[in-house]
């Protein structure tokens, strides 16, 4: 039964606990838990579920990103404004994912995960097989070729094809060019994709309804494909991983306060229905729009938010890296290899360029890695060695999903402050859960939010 609160002449309504999205979350994970171990037959046939919702939520991404980012920037109106937003995310993202390799390697080789696996290279011979068949023989492209595709064949292409970064591109294009366009009247169009951005944001209002079946569907199938047993094998590398996560984000923690004066503990408490959402699906795609919403009811710009986020999506993957580095340790010490300094900092170097392009590609991790093992040259590490992850690789998207978002978050906090472009005050009272002003310049997707916890007063 729902309780009435009064305070003064304001009544607020408290909702129901199970009404609460993250109570439903909680719930839905930990029944796909169940399912997956006790039925596994049945936890892999609801994998359609998970890969549903997140199918709805990508139908929308791109359209959100390009009215978010082409709003944001026509009302900034100033191009050297829109550059130096990129130029600092990008430094940003290089120095943070660099400390994560070298923070991964120092884990490693502290940790040392892989001592006592004892792994005959031998025995690896179809572990090639098992990879290709795993990425579905796709490849990382290489860095001019990342770059060049970033420019999309056509306007229609980029969303056609769904790449975040190509509609990135074409947003800020096309943002800059309203903006320029406005200085002559407001433009029709800038009114017109509000709009459409408020009409985008209700669907996804009722997509995000879903979000508990989608979390159920996926845990039921990544227990019940992997089995609880994995979780003993691969046990110290799981450790090691979850570990060094708990770790970093205490970085992370310290660079909130440091450099955007803000807890990154209370912002957690804010996005905790997000996270727990891309914990759920193990994927932060599904979370974008809601983050970037979140972000700039919080008091980043719009433009900042448009462009640190989907940007971060490709060359912000701290979880990613962090991943990598310790992996490619464990690789080393369960074959019984002892790498050098040297032969680290060619690991370190090759992950540097091959976690770049990660992003939307199979099996991305293991193509990183094969890339890696391939770059350091030890005849006693057999790329077919990769294989040998297979059975944990999957335990460990919780880990990367919840670094690479909170980096991303961080990121867009410390580029917002860093432009001038953060309202600090506004952030500080919307984490301590206090009542703000409308924002002067509404965000377009600001409708009600289906997964916020209700006011108290």
């Amino acid at each position: 039964m729902s309780e009435t609160l009064v305070a003064g002449a304001t009544t607020v309504r408290r909702t129901p606990w199970y009404r609460s999205m993250f109570a439903q979350l909680l719930i839905a994970v930990v029944a796909g838990i169940v399912v997956g171990k006790f039925w596994p037959w049945l936890g892999m046939d609801l994998k359609p579920l998970g890969d549903g919702f997140i199918k709805l939520i990508k139908m929308v991404i791109a359209p959100i990103v390009f009215c978010t980012v082409v709003l944001g920037i026509a009302h900034v109106g100033n191009l050297k404004s829109v550059g130096r937003i990129g130029v600092k995310a990008l430094i940003y993202f290089e120095v943070v994912t660099t400390f994560a390799l070298l923070f991964g390697l120092l884990v490693g080789n502290l940790v040392k995960p892989g001592a006592g696996f004892s792994i005959d290279a031998h025995t690896l011979a179809t572990g090639a097989d098992q990879i290709a068949k795993t990425t579905q023989k796709a490849e990382l492209p290489h860095t001019v070729d990342f770059l060049l595709n970033i420019i999309p064949t056509s306007l229609v292409s980029a969303f056609a094809e769904n790449k975040l970064l190509q509609v990135l591109f074409v947003s800020v294009l096309f943002g800059l060019a309203l903006a320029k366009f406005g200085e002559n009247g407001p433009p029709v169009v800038l009114e017109a994709i509000d709009h459409v951005s408020r009409i985008l944001f209700i669907v996804i209002g009722w997509i995000m309804r879903l979000s508990p079946l989608g979390a159920f569907g996926a845990m039921a199938f990544i227990i019940g494909q992997y089995g609880m047993k994995t979780l003993g094998t691969y046990g110290k590398l799981i450790a090691c991983c979850y570990g060094a996560a708990v770790l970093f984000i205490l970085v992370l923690a310290a660079i909130t306060r440091v450099f955007a004066g803000a807890s990154l503990w209370k912002f957690v408490r804010y996005i905790k229905n997000e996270l727990f959402v891309a914990l759920g699906t193990a994927s932060t795609e599904v979370v974008l729009p809601r983050i970037m919403t979140k972000l700039v009811d919080a008091g980043c710009s719009r433009a900042t938010t448009g462009l640190v986020v989907p940007t971060g999506y490709s060359f912000n993957l701290d979880g990613a890296t962090l991943y990598l580095a310790i992996c490619v340790l464990f690789l080393a010490q369960a074959l019984g290899v002892d790498l050098s300094v040297g032969e680290q900092v060619t690991a370190l170097a090759a992950l540097m360029l091959t976690s770049k392009g990660m992003a939307g590609v199979p099996g991305s991790s293991f193509l990183a890695l094969s890339a890696t093992v391939s770059a350091i040259g030890h005849g006693s590490i057999p790329v077919a060695a990769v294989a040998i992850l297979l059975g944990a690789d999957r335990l460990m998207d919780s880990m990367r999903v919840t670094v690479n978002l909170l980096g991303n978050c961080v990121a867009t906090l410390v580029v917002a402050k860093w432009e001038g472009q953060l309202d600090t005050e506004r952030l500080r009272l919307v984490l301590d859960r206090q009542p703000v002003e409308p924002l002067a310049d509404p965000d377009p997707m600001a409708e009600p939010d289906p997964m916020a916890e209700p006011a108290r007063v």
